[in-house]
């Protein structure tokens, strides 16, 4: 499987029973992926309309894409964009925060870690949904489902935020109980973890405000357990994550109000991928040659993007015709194109 031969494309209702399939598998590690047949049905509805444009463009569009092993001709992936964080409503994390509490007559100084309810990343763009088979976790493949949706970005700056963010899971057993939910949202919500991720859907929900503490929460309150998982990930989103901190996002700032993951946030100009892109037109290439280049079209509806060897001459990318023929390009046909490195 280490090869190139792979696509990046919108998703269809051909794809549903594949995705339902991913839902199963990732278990606690995707919260916009439950194995909900109709659910997921209607989010993949959504994003085929969003990717036509045929409507005005209202802030709730969701894109979703998968990535397809051509040499074995099947789905082996999932990613998303999800255009505005909370279109319906405020979308709720936790700002770390340090306070300093001091005596001058004592000659004591604290400083103390606290989480503030806020709403900073409300009209923020989300990337979601991230979900690979174990087999391909070593290939090249997870950079092009990860950083593919950023050239989508790219091409098409005003369907999203100036903002990007992106929830990571946190640290939670085979039940799905998580420390952090365990020691602070268990007291205002009264149900176990995996029960109140299923009634929320998302983070968008006005009980949230209407249930949670407005005041700070000093972490030094919490249990030993809860105070070491805040912030942790779980092991199963090392891959996404890691690929988030070489782009450049933050992962310090926010945290999740249920699980303490790390939440991820960036500003979409900025980031490794969109600074690093540029636009090519493509040539033919006739014998492979050159570094590896994660290359993108600049179709919507029919938006491809893939890993291709080729040769940077300027402003023109020359690849080998299957890696054109994989992004539906002609010779002379305009992309963008950024380098593996």
């Amino acid at each position: 499987m280490n090869h190139l031969d792979y696509l990046l494309r919108p998703a269809t209702l051909d794809d549903l029973d594949t995705i339902v399939e991913f839902s199963k598998a990732a278990t606690f590690s995707i919260r916009t992926l439950k194995p909900d047949r109709a659910r997921l049905e209607e989010r993949l509805t959504r994003s085929l309309r969003a990717f036509e444009g045929s409507g005005p463009v209202s802030g709730d569009e969701i894109y979703h894409f998968v990535l397809e092993d051509l040499r074995v001709g099947r789905v082996v992936g999932t990613s998303g964009i999800v255009a505005t964080a909370a279109a319906n409503g405020p979308f709720y994390c936790y700002r770390n925060e340090f306070l300093v509490h001091g005596s001058e007559e004592l000659g004591i100084s604290n400083r103390e870690h606290t989480l503030r309810l806020c709403e900073d990343l409300s009209g923020h763009t989300l990337l979601s949904s991230f979900y690979i088979e174990p087999a391909y976790e070593a290939t090249l493949a997870p950079q092009l489902l990860s950083r593919g949706r950023l050239l989508f970005i790219r091409n098409y700056p005003h369907l999203f935020a100036e903002r990007i963010g992106a929830e990571n899971p946190g640290l939670c057993d085979d039940e799905g109980n998580s420390p952090v939910w365990d020691a602070l949202g268990h007291r205002f919500f009264k149900m176990p973890f995996p029960e109140a991720e299923q009634r929320t859907g998302g983070r968008s929900k006005s009980f949230i405000a209407e249930l949670m503490p407005r005041m700070p929460v000093y972490v030094s309150l919490l249990t030993k357990d809860a105070q070491w998982a805040m912030g942790q990930l779980h092991p199963d989103g090392e891959l996404p994550f890691g690929i988030l901190v070489a782009e450049g996002f933050d992962v310090d700032s926010y945290v999740d109000i249920f699980d303490g993951g790390p939440i991820a946030e960036a500003r979409a100009a900025m980031l490794r991928t969109v600074v690093a892109a540029q636009d090519v037109g493509v040539r033919s290439l006739a014998v492979a040659a050159g570094d590896v280049f994660l290359v993108g079209n600049r179709a919507s509806a029919d938006f491809r993007a893939t890993l291709a060897q080729g040769e940077l001459l300027d402003d023109t990318l020359q690849l080998m015709p299957p890696a054109l023929a994989r992004l539906g390009l002609a010779e002379g046909a305009q992309a963008c194109a950024v380098r593996i490195d």
